[in-house]
């Protein structure tokens, strides 16, 4: 009867995400909708991102700037030049902000980038898997039901701007969520042979050409 109750008591927290965009650069929107008021509380996602995709640190320190976007980024130092391969996964934790039309829903939307795939073989896709973020709460001012929260290992602030340490909680029972799958365009296998011997055919006619023009035109003492 008691776990019947505390189930009762701790309703569902909905997370929902959407790749919006199209193409290699998009924006991640997060929507949350608690299954309790959280008045006076801090309300974040976090999001373990795969090694498809990433978040620009500059890019996320110029729009921290200018308050559009608050989040903290693990490691905060990232190769951005690195394809799928050979990069690693990236920890995200994006601050919400209440919604208007709901007073138990916050959003917050976060520019992501795709990294480039190898090529495939039979397949001109590849998918990346987005898992359904984990929900926090940091409640300063004010108590979370036991029954429903659990302290979570978070060392970060209750937001980006401050530096004082806070206690962040994720929900004890299982929220609803839902994963997102990203296709990316990738290259045939079976083509490699084509684009090599094209690419060095190109390159071969274009320094040519260069080096024709530079005997024609060029002034040499």
């Amino acid at each position: 009867c008691v776990t019947l109750d505390v189930q009762a008591a701790c309703r569902d927290t909905t997370v929902t995400q959407e790749l919006l965009k199209e193409g290699f650069h998009r924006d991640l929107l997060v929507k949350v909708e608690l299954g309790e008021d959280a008045g006076g509380c801090a309300v974040a996602a976090r999001m373990r991102l795969p090694p498809g995709i990433y978040v620009d640190p500059y890019e996320l320190a110029t729009l921290q700037q200018h308050n559009l976007t608050k989040a903290v980024l693990f490691p905060d130092v990232i190769d951005l030049e690195a394809p799928e391969y050979l990069a690693r996964d990236l920890l995200v934790l994006l601050f919400l902000e209440p919604d208007a039309r709901c007073s138990r829903c916050f959003r917050a939307a976060v520019p992501v980038h795709v990294r480039y795939h190898r090529p495939a073989e039979g397949t001109e896709e590849a998918l990346v898997v987005l898992e359904s973020p984990e929900v926090l709460l940091c409640c300063c001012h004010s108590h979370l039901s036991a029954e429903c929260w659990e302290p979570a290992e978070v060392d970060t602030p209750c937001s980006s701007d401050n530096t004082g340490p806070c206690q962040w909680h994720s929900t004890k029972h299982r929220p609803a969520y839902e994963e997102s799958m990203l296709r990316v365009p990738v290259g045939l296998r079976e083509h490699s042979s084509l684009v090599c011997a094209l690419t060095l055919l190109t390159t071969g006619l274009c320094s040519g050409l260069i080096l024709a023009a530079a005997c024609k035109y060029g002034h040499f003492s």
